[in-house]
């Protein structure tokens, strides 16, 4: 860890052979691990971390998460996440990435939506009130210069996939894990959009949780050129688990 001064954590990483594609790319889904981590590494070392938190009986959730990148680094390459907090609202904070190269170009950016919540009562809970609002203090006006999430909406999605959620899937929390959704999400597309292209953008947003034995459809609809809103499903349809956005180029 790197620390660029007290409200941003530069974190470093390599491309390990098991967590590239069949490209020699790192995968969008161990990038989403490592964002997730770096979050958790910065808020740790900054006094709100989940350990913390937990003590208090609350937790982060993830609710929205966007990466836009120009460049996946490959196998062995070495690469850095900074991570920082943008805003603190009354229920939500929104937190930002940048993922370098080793060289020091940006490779892309990401943006991440957080809620705290009680873990007794899954309810949300106001963060500034939380550890005497200690999390406002590492605010920064740091530059993220990709979009915000959009609204994700499907007026007539084709079903792509189905799958059973199983022990893999399952977190220490008992649900389904986050980076899971989006691995089930890419998993709905053809191998050769993954060969002749590569994800630019991908936005997920969570609405519900899924558990083991659940059965989730993937639906798929275009939105443009090399571009598809998505949408996960489960008890036959009735229940929305996560909308989605993914653009090839």
């Amino acid at each position: 860890m790197t620390e660029i001064n007290d409200r941003i954590g530069s974190y470093g990483f390599m491309v390990e052979p098991f967590h590239a594609d069949f490209t020699g790319r790192l995968t969008l889904a161990v990038l989403g691990n490592h964002l997730l981590n770096c979050a958790s590494f910065h808020a740790k070392d900054r006094g709100f971390g989940i350990g913390t938190l937990n003590q208090q009986h609350y937790t982060w959730v993830l609710s929205r998460l966007v990466v836009e990148m120009e460049e996946m680094p490959s196998e062995y390459d070495k690469f850095t996440v900074e991570t920082w907090v943008e805003a603190v609202y009354r229920l939500f904070t929104d937190r930002n990435y940048r993922i370098a190269a080793a060289d020091g170009r940006t490779l892309g950016y990401a943006r991440s939506v957080w809620a705290m919540i009680g873990m007794d009562d899954r309810k949300p809970v106001e963060m500034t009130k939380v550890n005497d609002g200690r999390i406002m203090d590492y605010v920064t006006d740091y530059p993220c210069p990709i979009d915000k999430p959009a609204r994700i909406k499907l007026a007539a999605p084709r079903l792509a996939t189905t799958h059973r959620v199983t022990y893999s899937d399952i977190d220490i929390n008992g649900h389904v894990n986050s980076i899971r959704y989006i691995e089930h999400i890419l998993d709905a597309f053809d191998i050769s959009y993954f060969k002749d292209t590569a994800v630019k953008r991908f936005e997920i947003a969570y609405v519900t949780e899924s558990y083991y034995g659940d059965t989730l459809d993937v639906w798929i609809e275009e939105a443009g050129d090399k571009a598809f809103n998505v949408e996960i499903k489960k008890d036959g349809g009735k229940s929305t688990v996560c909308r989605g956005h993914v653009s090839f180029g």
